[in-house]
């Protein structure tokens, strides 16, 4: 049997993408929506302002959206805003677990780190993602059609930066999430992917330590040591989750995709 998703023509799809208010989660609802999809979008409740413009974004575009206020590191509201995507368009196709966050203080070695910080990157990084597979996961095995699951990684999950340990094991475990959820729902027809950015221009790139304000994305470059490579933009992430979206992505799942001009190769 085909692994295809067995999808009604006249049917709209439907994703949700978390983290959606600003940067690459913004980049890949309005891809989306671009692709024919309806978006609910989902962020923290003090992003709802921006949330509501996306909304006017994508409805602008002849799509319709819907904004959703929720804090991925809590498992009911991850519940209540697949609930919520449901109820409002009708059934969740595609769930993008973009949210994500890094380090604000300045970087330590494994002999300095205060473990407490890292659990605030993890709870988001990592129990965020888990809860948007699951629920979504539970509601896509509940329509019986099939669905894409995507997460965020990140290359500081394809390999080690020296003094961003917190971060790149949230990533790394993003990577072997989807792996091993892929290997559970092929047998419903929902693949399981995530993408993997390199230096992206966003508001993440810029940090405390960073001498370079009004470059961060090259200092972010110079702290890795991968100042030779291109600086992404948000829609060249977009652009690769908009294929493993696709229905022509039947084939490709428990990968997690590189997108960083070459700083990792496998």
């Amino acid at each position: 049997m085909s692994t295809a998703l067995h999808q009604n023509p006249t049917r709209v799809r439907v994703a949700l993408v978390t983290g959606a208010a600003q940067g690459i989660g913004r980049a890949i609802a309005l891809r989306l929506a671009g692709d024919g999809l309806d978006v609910g979008v989902a962020d923290l409740p003090a992003k709802l302002a921006a949330l509501n413009g996306l909304v006017e974004e994508i409805e602008a575009l002849g799509r319709k959206a819907h904004p959703i206020a929720a804090d991925v590191s809590k498992e009911a509201e991850v519940q209540a805003m697949v609930d919520a995507t449901v109820s409002a368009l009708g059934r969740l196709d595609v769930m993008v677990a973009n949210a994500g966050v890094a380090s604000r203080t300045n970087p330590v070695t494994i002999m300095d780190v205060d473990i407490a910080s890292w659990e605030k990157i993890w709870d988001v990084n990592i129990r965020g993602v888990v809860f948007c597979y699951k629920h979504a996961a539970r509601q896509m095995v509940k329509q019986g059609d099939g669905g894409r699951i995507i997460g965020a990684s990140s290359i500081c999950g394809l390999r080690g930066f020296a003094r961003t340990g917190g971060y790149c094991i949230s990533k790394a475990a993003v990577r072997s999430l989807t792996q091993t959820t892929a290997l559970e729902l092929r047998e419903h027809r929902i693949t399981v992917n995530a993408y993997a950015p390199g230096v992206i221009e966003t508001d993440m790139a810029v940090r405390k330590d960073h001498d370079d304000i009004h470059d961060p994305a090259s200092a972010v470059k110079k702290f890795l040591k991968v100042a030779e490579f291109r600086t992404g933009q948000p829609a060249d992430v977009a652009a690769v989750v908009s294929f493993l979206a696709a229905e022509d992505a039947h084939f490709v799942t428990g990968q997690t995709v590189g997108v960083d001009d070459g700083i990792h190769l496998s």
